[in-house]
């Protein structure tokens, strides 16, 4: 029978892409752009948003990006490291699809991907030039320097879909991927970075991409359901009869594009502390704009919790990159057997 061994969550925003601080400050010039940017259930200009908040003038000085730079790079290491003692036979790569993938012909709350491979296809340059500032070179970070055919564990796959449906949820299945945002069909931002840098460009240990729409609307699923597809894909990887070592994935979050230390700090004890009612119950207006990404985060610890692993370890930098405390907040947490 298949066992989980470990598991690791990371998020994957652009300033863990680029090294500070002008990128970061590239990013703020998009933010103060931003006449939607939500915090705590509503949406600001960025004039209005920095009324509302104190003021963090002293985050986003060079001393700290960099500080933060280099806190966070030490932690993605550290992950690499995770996955190397573990040795991972398989991940189970929990993301959300920014529409790169799938769009308005089709939005799941929960989909997997069975095929038996997946591409990971570089920007080309009309697809650089059309991105905000500051994401043209971070998000070369999530691809590779050429075209590569990563491997995908069908069969385990298959199974999750076939489990998580007999254990009431409807999976969607997705053997080939629709041409998407970029006319490629290639692999979303979520799942390259973590190939690219935290595996490593040219790692070959097969993944299982679950995808979850946290960003949109009308199906975003409710942290209650996230937590409980997680459970149920936890008790669906203990069901597949084959010896294989298998390793969960949340990829994105953690707060952003306004960073909420609270709200942060005590999701990260909830999952120290498998505190699930916290974890089921966080309302929908929280889990907006990027941070909505802690569904990902929500559905791991539920198939974490369902399999016996606990917190090994956490590490949190709130990547601010305006005085109005908008920003990426970044966490980094590895799960090992209890």
């Amino acid at each position: 029978m298949a066992q989980v061994v470990g598991a690791f969550g990371s998020s994957h925003g652009p300033q863990l892409k680029v090294s500070p601080p002008e990128e970061w400050h590239q990013r703020g010039k998009a933010d103060r752009q931003n006449k939607a940017l939500w915090y705590r259930g509503k949406t600001y200009d960025f004039e209005s948003l920095k009324a509302e908040r104190e003021d963090f003038s002293r985050e986003i000085t060079d001393e700290v990006f960099a500080r933060r730079w280099d806190a966070t790079q030490s932690a993605l290491d550290d992950l690499g490291r995770h996955v190397a003692e573990c040795e991972y036979d398989v991940l189970v790569i929990v993301s959300s699809d920014h529409k790169e993938i799938f769009g308005d012909e089709l939005l799941p709350p929960f989909a997997i991907y069975w095929g038996e491979t997946v591409d990971h296809v570089p920007f080309d340059e009309e697809h650089l030039r059309s991105m905000s500032p500051g994401l043209a070179k971070a998000a070369l970070g999530d691809v590779p320097d050429r075209r590569i055919t990563r491997p995908v564990h069908s069969k385990l796959a298959a199974h999750l879909i076939g489990s998580t449906l007999d254990q009431g949820f409807d999976t969607a299945a997705s053997k080939a991927l629709p041409p998407g945002r970029y006319k490629n069909s290639g692999l979303p931002h979520g799942w390259g970075f973590i190939y690219q840098r935290i595996l490593g460009q040219e790692c070959t240990i097969p993944q299982v991409p679950v995808f979850i729409n946290t960003f949109w609307e009308p199906t975003p699923p409710s942290a209650a359901r996230s937590y409980d597809f997680g459970v149920a894909l936890g008790k669906a990887i203990l069901d597949y009869p084959e010896d294989i070592r298998v390793g969960l994935v949340a990829s994105g979050g953690l707060s952003h594009f306004v960073i909420d230390e609270e709200l942060d700090r005590a999701f990260l004890k909830a999952l120290e502390e498998h505190d699930v009612d916290y974890l089921r119950s966080l309302p929908a207006n929280l889990l907006t704009a990027g941070t909505s990404e802690l569904r990902n985060w929500i559905a791991v610890a539920g198939a974490a919790n369902a399999v016996g692993l606990k917190v090994e370890n956490t590490v949190y930098e709130p990547g601010y990159r305006t005085e109005a405390g908008t920003g990426n907040a970044f966490g980094f947490v590895t799960w090992v057997k209890a």
